[in-house]
């Protein structure tokens, strides 16, 4: 039978966290983390159980410390329990004048305590069983004890208040003798020996996880008493079988601290998450490869997805009643009629997300398709399903009267994953894609044309091009690289987004008038007009950016 080493007494939140991880566990209780983490150590027990973090109190120090010594073991495991503490005494209606707790009970309750014993003395005590024996002993009427009522009414004490610290939570880790294996959605823990003091040494470390796409969960950073020297504690997503997790630890180990053995990976682990999570479940309408790529990403953030297209088993109609969030990604000329058919099969409290690079035509036709407490948020992803990760890029997210707290944890989620996030209003976006997006494929294919009429070889275009007609010419390639009817999707939506092509149209043919009449001073006088609106910030920005796209631009060609 597998036995459990964790913090008593019996009735305990630690004790209660371990019969509810493996309810048929011997479990045997200790006064202290100490001596929870010697008996394991000592391989007295199976595993061990200790709580790390506490939703009012924030991180368990005494764990983190004593984890570090430890010279066997594996982090192998989480519960998380909701905490509910409880105020009790010998006599229910004698003053109180002394509470007593472990310290990080008494810290979770520090509001109550303030409010309503602000006089009393606050006690916090090790051997909770010695200090209630005493108690008892001594007949100490005026003591009060906070514990879980489990704990309270084995001590046979009157209860006094319930639930005194209301939304409380304490995530517990579970230590084995043997690594965990890869679930998909998992955490690993590493901790520093005592390193040299260096310049900059803590940015390298968190540049290896950032340039990795490596979200860290958790990082302390203590100054070991004896060397006097700092040591990092990190948790981070991901599982130490991840190619890109063992790469960043070796890299750190071997490369940033330069000292073979100065990291040891305490365990990889199902990761556990102390938000409230209000989906579970996503369910997508078109099976293509954008489809594919946001559900893989949800999975690892511990989502279920299900996936349904021209092509699939389970249709659209079964999928629905199953999922929290029905998410629309198919073809922009396709999505109002998606929307419109499937749209009214959506329930009260489900969410509809349209991934869809159209808003006002979109959003009408969802909003009036749907049931008035449907959720309706629309995101443009300005990536395709070629990039590694959402880390710098750009989404416009358009939110509606309807968006609410499932839109929210969509949104959280993308953020999360380092996207960034333009809100806009339906014909706001539809404009700003205009200039992002139909304008310039409008140019690259017309660019196409005017080489084609002309007889131009592509091939001579790179012997007689500044690094600045690079810009066009390499959007251009793009555009016609790759799934044409992506880019005639873009160029033929309607909304907003027109008016920027056809004011462009206008703008060049005049210019284009003045320049074949050699009107040279109304076309600088066009070109200080349009700078003085551009401004010199945003013009000063972007030559820097510019600058930077340009000797990147020029290594390449000189490899070539």
């Amino acid at each position: 039978m597998v036995s459990i080493a964790t913090l008593g007494p019996e009735g305990s939140l630690a004790w209660q966290a371990a019969r509810q991880y493996n309810p048929d566990a011997t479990i045997r209780l200790f006064p202290n983390l100490a001596a929870v983490f010697t008996a394991f150590a000592a391989q007295e027990t199976d595993l061990a159980l200790a709580p790390v973090f506490n939703t009012r109190e924030g991180q368990v120090k005494e764990y983190s410390r004593l984890i570090k010594a430890m010279d066997k073991g594996f982090w192998q495991d989480n519960i998380v329990l909701p905490i509910h503490l409880s105020l009790g005494s010998l006599d229910a209606n004698a003053p109180l004048t002394m509470l007593l707790g472990k310290s990080g009970v008494l810290r979770q309750c520090e509001d109550y305590i303030t409010s309503v014993y602000p006089d009393a003395t606050l006690t916090s005590v090790h051997d909770l069983d010695a200090a209630v024996r005493d108690i008892k002993a001594k007949g100490l009427v005026g003591h009060g004890v906070i514990e879980s009522e489990e704990a309270l009414r084995a001590y046979g004490f009157a209860i006094r208040a319930r639930e005194i610290v209301p939304h409380n939570r304490t995530r517990y880790a579970v230590l084995g003798q043997t690594p965990a294996p890869r679930t998909g959605y998992d955490a690993t823990a590493m901790v520093t020996t005592p390193i040299k003091d260096r310049v900059g040494i803590l940015a390298e470390i968190l540049h290896e996880f950032t340039k990795r796409s490596i979200n860290l969960i958790d990082m302390q950073t203590e100054t070991d008493p004896q060397s006097q020297k700092l040591q990092f504690f990190i948790e981070f997503e991901g599982h130490l079988a991840d190619e890109r997790v063992r790469q960043a630890i070796e890299r750190i180990e071997h490369q940033i601290i330069q000292e073979p053995g100065s990291v040891r990976v305490l365990g990889s682990f199902p990761r556990v998450d102390m938000r409230v999570k209000r989906i579970k479940t996503f369910g997508f309408i078109g099976s293509g490869d954008m489809s594919l790529w946001f559900a893989e990403r949800l999975k690892s953030e511990g989502y279920e997805t299900m996936i349904t297209g021209r092509s699939t088993a389970l249709r659209p109609e079964a999928m629905i009643p199953q999922v929290e969030v029905v998410v629309i990604c198919v073809p922009i000329s396709a999505t109002p009629a998606a929307v419109a058919e499937y749209g009214p099969l959506l329930a009260e409290n489900q969410a509809l997300i349209l991934l869809a690079g159209e808003a006002e035509n979109v959003l009408h036709t969802a909003l009036s398709h749907t049931k008035e407490g449907v959720e309706v948020l629309l995101v443009h992803n300005l990536w395709g399903p070629q990039a590694a990760t959402m880390k710098d890029k750009n989404a416009s997210v358009v939110r509606t009267a309807r968006s609410g707290v499932l839109s929210s944890e969509f949104e959280a989620f993308l953020y999360k994953h380092g996207a960034k996030i333009s809100l806009d209003a339906p014909g706001q976006h539809d404009l700003m894609m205009g200039v992002s997006q139909k304008l310039p494929t409008s140019i690259s294919v017309a660019l196409a044309m005017a080489l084609k009429d002309n007889a131009i070889p592509p091939e001579a275009i790179g012997s007689h091009a500044t690094l600045t007609s690079l810009y066009s010419i390499l959007s251009m390639a793009r555009v016609h690289g790759q799934n044409p009817r992506t880019y005639a999707e873009i160029m033929a939506t309607s909304g907003q987004g027109r008016r920027i092509v056809q004011s462009f149209a206008e703008n060049l043919d005049r210019i284009t008038k003045l320049a074949e009449s050699g009107d040279i001073e109304t076309l600088c006088t066009l070109i200080e007009d349009n700078r003085k609106y551009l401004s010199e910030s945003f013009l000063k920005d972007r030559m820097q950016q510019a600058l930077a796209v340009d000797a990147t631009l020029g290594r390449v060609l000189s490899r070539d």
